[in-house]
């Protein structure tokens, strides 16, 4: 993913919108784009992709999601859960009708930020969730949690930020993980290529290693959040280590 001639990057900032029985669960919101001018120009958005445009092209509405699960509340993870009301003179959960999941040691640790997060715990984006009366935390008991919803266990990391929620989702006999800030693109995969942004990074590595060496074990499908190129992938033991197995799309992983 090499940088352009203004040394920037593309990433994506891919959600996952699952529909199981009654329930139609979205994970992450993106960036949204309520945000001004000025914090828009430090990203360069491309594309024409929106939530409420792409959830139409699937045949629904804002309205028919029933829970939505942030694995963080980093600006580009959960920005497009809350937007601008009518008039523009106030925010309102985007999807009215949800429970919005986090978890308490993650909110707290968002809601009082340290000087290295500050910037990326925006108060527009998190506080209008506790007002709406739709925010439900996700208790932790341990790192690894099983079934916290029926078809979903969630992984507990804290390199990238305190607490940050791994998704684990059933399908068909396999496991589907959204891979959140864990592990952002293929290219991240090598060990010791953790993010600039992760706060603890060296407690990143030992998440990482372990969670690579078990992934690569199941075979796990990775979903990648932040790959400009790739959308899933999947892991090998090499003699260098985990390593890249295969790259291919959901919708393959689907067609299964």
């Amino acid at each position: 993913n090499p940088p352009d001639e203004n040394n920037m990057c593309s990433w994506a900032m891919r959600s996952l919108l699952i529909e199981d029985g009654n329930h139609l669960m979205l994970i992450d919101a993106g960036i949204g784009d309520k945000q001004n001018e000025k914090f828009f120009s430090h990203f360069y958005r491309y594309g024409n992709d929106s939530l409420h445009g792409n959830l139409a092209k699937l045949g629904f509405h804002a309205s028919d999601v029933t829970d939505v699960f942030l694995t963080h509340l980093h600006f580009d993870h959960c920005g497009g859960s809350i937007e601008w009301n009518d008039s523009k003179s106030g925010y309102r959960p985007t999807f009215p009708s949800a429970t919005y999941w986090s978890n308490e040691k993650h909110w707290l640790w968002a809601t009082e930020p340290n000087p290295r997060e500050k910037a990326s715990f925006l108060s527009e984006n998190i506080l209008p969730i506790q007002a709406s009366g739709q925010l439900k935390f996700i208790v932790r008991e341990g790192d690894f949690m099983e079934k916290v919803f029926p078809n979903m266990d969630v992984l507990f990391v804290d390199g990238h930020t305190e607490s940050m929620m791994i998704p684990h989702i059933k399908y068909k006999g396999k496991t589907l993980v959204f891979m959140a800030d864990l592990l952002p693109s293929v290219g991240h995969i090598p060990l010791p290529y953790v993010m600039g942004y992760d706060t603890r990074p060296l407690i990143t590595l030992k998440e990482k290693a372990s969670f690579l060496e078990n992934s690569a074990i199941e075979n796990h499908v990775l979903f990648l959040e932040h790959d400009s190129v790739n959308e899933c992938c999947t892991l090998q033991e090499t003699e260098k280590g985990v390593r890249l197995k295969e790259t291919f799309d959901l919708s393959t992983f689907l067609s299964e």
